[in-house]
């Protein structure tokens, strides 16, 4: 089996800490996808435009150790083990992801590239397949998972007026609303699930070319700093 990236993967994301942990609950977050020749054809996307979501088929290309029967997914606290493949860890026998993102643009000049919203993806994720999300064959309203039958509730995220000012006026050319996805990400509590909040650790993730840092203050989040990081620092 002769499987090749089709895809290359441009996102706010350039560390596996603090990615949402499922696609579309940061809706806030932009990523390019830019297609690799020689399937960077015009002809290749036309009429993608008339879908308002994607499928993006993607490998887990910064998964390290090797596949387990078991894991310990964040949804069950990171301490209750179940089976691979009733969850979405990455750690799987062929390390393929599957996420559906809302299609914003398609691109065609300099190069065929598609902007997407809520992305779960880290940058230089390779992609393997793009297929439109067709609404009456893919949302199934009857369907339901005991394990994660809703989203989890958002902590609250507090940004300090100072730093709201400075996160406006962000610009990436993918229209990227930052105060927005910090709340989104944050509030998604990126810690790992298992481990208590220390209310005198100052935490830290790189996201959209900042160290953006948090505490944990009465069960909520307070930002204390989003700071630019050198050339080449976010890599």
């Amino acid at each position: 089996m002769n499987i090749a990236p089709i895809a290359t993967t441009h996102s706010c994301f350039t560390e596996k800490f603090g990615i949402p942990r499922q696609p579309l609950l940061a809706d806030a977050s932009r990523a390019c996808i830019e297609l690799l020749s020689p399937y960077s054809d015009p002809e290749a996307v036309a009429g993608l435009e008339q879908h308002s979501h994607l499928w993006l088929t993607w490998q887990f290309h910064q998964v390290a150790g090797q596949w387990s029967a078991k894991v310990r997914p964040p949804r069950l606290g990171g301490n209750k083990k179940i089976g691979v493949f009733a969850t979405r860890s990455p750690f799987r026998p062929n390390n393929i992801g599957l996420s559906v993102v809302r299609l914003i643009q398609v691109r065609l000049h300099p190069r065929v590239e598609l902007v997407v919203a809520g992305a779960d993806l880290l940058d230089g994720t390779p992609i393997l397949d793009i297929k439109p999300y067709i609404p009456y064959a893919d949302s199934l309203p009857s369907a339901t998972s005991e394990l994660a039958e809703r989203p989890p509730s958002p902590l609250t995220v507090d940004i300090p007026e100072h730093i709201l000012r400075q996160a406006r006026e962000y610009r990436d050319g993918m229209g990227t609303d930052l105060p927005q996805l910090i709340q989104q990400v944050l509030g998604q509590d990126p810690k790992p699930a298992y481990q208590k909040p220390d209310p005198e650790r100052i935490y830290g993730m790189k996201l959209c070319g900042f160290n953006l840092q948090w505490r944990y203050r009465d069960g909520n989040i307070q930002v204390v700093g989003l700071n630019a990081l050198d050339e080449g620092e976010d890599r």
